[in-house]
């Protein structure tokens, strides 16, 4: 074989690996803004896929249902060899009848006129698609809050990272000013050591974000469906998302806008289909039936088929139940106390709403207080900070009072991102209770 020969096959060997080996272009995301990471979720996230599958499934279920409605029709075909024909006595002599080949084509329909297994499915199939629909939208919001508070927790290690990152540029200046100052004499080694344990402990620290944001990057590909092996480039506005942390803390719940309250509420409302069904039970069925058939006697196989023998009729069937051993009254009594049993569960579901209300709210307003607050020390520690650097350098103050300094900037930045984070999350909380993910 010629090289070139040999080069052509070598390439069209690797083309298809190298095309596995590549991500579709679709499944990929250009900007990973919080938007396009839900909308992103929403299309590829697994759970969700699921849900839509289980609509597709509950509504061709519901159509093979409804069609026990129309006609049924069957063909039979039928062989049957005798090898010792029936016998029968006659005036004390054994006569056999019938013949040694049978053989009948057979036609059947059938068509139900009342049938409660029908009726129910005819009476609840649109309740059960709204009961589906209702499950696939609580799996979407559900997802939207998990992906958005894991895009947060993404941020909030980020800006962690970042802050070290400048910690750790600020603190290699300060060791480089502490050690000036101790060899020319102007400090003690004190000044150094300690400059060098912050160094350390700023290092240490940023490792240890770093590992972490590694988890929670894979964690949110997770959660949105997002191959893991592809890269996911984060971008954020902290400007728009501190005008997105307002809420009005005023509104009312209101349970018919829950989407677990709606779930159990069409659930009632098929309980109270299956009690009106075993009512029916009372109720007689009735089918009409027909069929058409060929019979083929013969006593030879090869002359079976040559002649045929026409049979036809048609009726309808009719069932009263009159005894089952009051097992209908035990089961009306069963579905009954299934439906008394929801009201009680409604009921529990909209004490359990409220009290998740008033908690998420809480929190809510408990973490938008303390981001002010935090959101000002940030500018304070910042002041502060700046001045005392200066008066150290001046030789004012003492490198303690520095570090002091540089950890209260930290400690800052780090809690009023924190605190940005945690009140866009608890916004969510707030918003899933009131039944207002948008999705």
């Amino acid at each position: 074989m010629h090289l070139l020969q040999k080069s052509i096959l070598v390439l069209f060997c690797a083309l298809p690996f190298g095309i596995q080996a590549q991500a579709k272009p679709d499944s990929l995301l250009q900007s990973a803004t919080l938007q396009t990471i839900v909308d992103y979720a929403l299309k590829h996230q697994p759970a969700i896929n699921q849900a839509l599958l289980d609509e597709e499934i509950t509504s061709r279920a519901i159509k093979g249902k409804l069609a026990d409605w129309y006609p049924q029709v069957n063909f039979v075909y039928n062989y049957q060899r005798n090898f010792d024909l029936p016998v029968n006595i006659i005036g004390g002599n054994e006569v056999r009848f019938g013949v040694n080949n049978t053989s009948a084509t057979q036609l059947n329909a059938t068509q139900a006129i009342f049938n409660r297994d029908v009726l129910l499915a005819g009476k609840t199939a649109s309740q059960v698609k709204v009961q589906a629909g209702q499950v696939t939208t609580r799996t979407k919001m559900d997802v939207v809050v998990t992906v958005s508070k894991a895009f947060y927790d993404v941020l909030a290690t980020m800006q962690q990272i970042k802050i070290g990152e400048e910690d750790l540029v600020r603190l290699q200046r300060s060791l480089q000013d502490a050690r000036s100052r101790y060899t020319t004499g102007i400090a003690d080694k004190t000044d150094y050591k300690r400059a060098t344990i912050l160094l350390r402990n700023s290092e240490a620290t940023l490792k240890a974000n770093q590992e972490a944001l590694k988890y929670k990057q894979s964690y949110l590909k997770t959660v949105m469906g997002y191959p893991a092996s592809a890269h996911l480039e984060i971008l954020y506005d902290t400007l728009q998302m501190e005008n997105e942390i307002v809420l009005d803390t005023l509104q009312q719940l209101e349970y018919a806008q829950q989407i677990d309250y709606r779930i159990l509420f069409t659930q009632k409302e098929l309980q109270h289909a299956n009690v009106a069904y075993s009512k029916w039970a009372y109720l007689p069925s009735a089918n009409l039936f027909g069929s058409y058939i060929f019979n083929f006697l013969n006593n030879n196989f090869n002359q079976l088929y040559d002649k045929r023998i026409p049979n036809s009729y048609a009726g309808i069937t009719l069932s009263v139940p009159l005894f089952q051993g009051n097992k209908r009254n035990l089961k009306i009594q069963e579905q009954a106390l299934g439906l008394k049993r929801l009201d009680w569960d409604l009921l529990n579901l909209q004490n359990n709403l409220s009290t998740q209300y008033s908690r998420a709210l809480a929190a809510y307003k408990s973490n938008l207080i303390t981001y002010q607050a935090l959101k000002e020390n940030v500018e304070l520690a910042r002041e502060v900070y700046d001045v005392i650097q200066l008066q150290y350098r001046n030789g004012v103050r003492a490198y303690l009072d520095v570090t002091i300094a540089e950890t209260d900037l930290r400690s800052a930045r780090i809690s009023y991102f924190n605190a940005l984070y945690q009140v866009l999350a608890s916004k969510l909380d707030v918003q899933r209770v009131l039944g207002q993910i948008t999705i």
